[in-house]
């Protein structure tokens, strides 16, 4: 039984498996790596900076011939940086945090893929009327930033909501069972993030690799701590689900405190450059419990989808 899904058929693609576009962990190395292993890499470009997406696309393209794409911020970007992609010739373009209005014409226009990240149901509503192709719902347990709503009940309820539309799940989901999981809720598939991050191609460090690896899902808060010490000018209603440092537990239930503190926000900011993980945010969603090495990411997408056709048989046997 191959896992053939509207996500798998729309990309022609191998495994209904995406990478999720994180940016400073998801390259061109990743989200090459992901594609040549059968499933869909995204570069996570930010705001779309023109240096960042030279070099990794440069990378990514270097190493596959698959299909992939780019993850920009909606409240970050600006028409020209998403032109500057279009450029680029992606399969798709995915926009998440914030109203894609103002962007999806040009994608559209373009003939690419447009993907649009949701965190309620509002935003589902919004995404379909701009002429989303494929919708993603995150629920909270999703690492980096997100919203608030459970991945289990959220994932279905946008589903009913986008009709013949496809919706992935993202969220809390690093293995075969969570991806089986999302089927079943009637996704065409997942937007893993956290388990690609303890991968042999991700950009992050040697040490937070190893931070993520031995951490556990009660290792992980989501809050608006970081944003604040590094003066991020992120939207409010998107949290940041990272590991637990000593400096999220100094600053726990003081932001407006942290807010008027320059001089801890510089301290902040000094130890962060230095890659102090006390201080420097490893971004990690519930999931990480579930990783227990590093892996290449290549043979990790393979691996989650084939444990998932097993999952699936295993369960209609049982109810067979």
């Amino acid at each position: 039984m191959a896992l053939r899904t509207d996500l798998t058929e729309m990309f022609g693609i191998e495994h209904p498996v995406m990478l999720a576009p994180m940016g400073g962990v998801a390259g061109g190395e990743l989200a090459a790596a992901v594609s040549e292993g059968g499933g869909f890499g995204l570069i996570g470009a930010g705001g779309g900076d023109q240096d960042l997406l030279d070099r990794e696309c440069g990378v990514l393209t270097a190493h596959t011939e698959k299909p992939w794409g780019v993850g920009l911020l909606s409240w970050a970007t600006d028409l020209d940086a998403v032109l500057r992609v279009v450029e680029r010739r992606p399969a798709a373009i995915m926009l998440s945090f914030g109203d894609p209005t103002p962007y999806a014409d040009a994608v559209l226009a373009a003939d690419i893929r447009l993907l649009v990240q949701v965190t309620t149901t509002d935003e589902a509503a919004r995404a379909l009327d701009a002429g989303a192709h494929v919708l993603v719902a995150q629920g909270g347990e999703a690492g980096g930033h997100g919203g608030a709503r459970g991945t289990l009940p959220f994932v279905p309820a946008v589903v009913d909501l986008a009709g013949t539309v496809p919706v992935l799940a993202a969220g809390g989901i690093a293995d075969g069972r969570g991806l089986a999981a999302a089927l079943v809720l009637g996704a065409a598939g997942a937007l893993i993030g956290t388990r690609f991050e303890a991968t042999n191609e991700a950009l992050i460090s040697a040490e937070q690799a190893k931070a993520i690896v031995e951490a556990d899902a009660g290792d992980t808060e989501r809050n608006r701590i970081i944003d604040i010490a590094r003066e991020s000018p992120w939207p409010a209603e998107y949290t940041a689900r990272t590991l637990r440092n000593s400096f999220l537990d100094e600053w726990h239930g003081r932001e407006a405190e942290l807010a008027a503190d320059s001089v801890a926000r510089q301290r902040y900011r000094d130890a962060a450059e230095r890659g102090d993980l006390d201080c420097l945010p490893t971004w990690a969603g519930e999931a990480v419990g579930l990783i227990d090495g590093l892996e290449s990411a290549a043979d990790l997408v393979g691996r989650i989808s084939g444990d998932a056709e097993q999952v699936i048989r295993r369960a209609a046997g049982r109810c067979g």
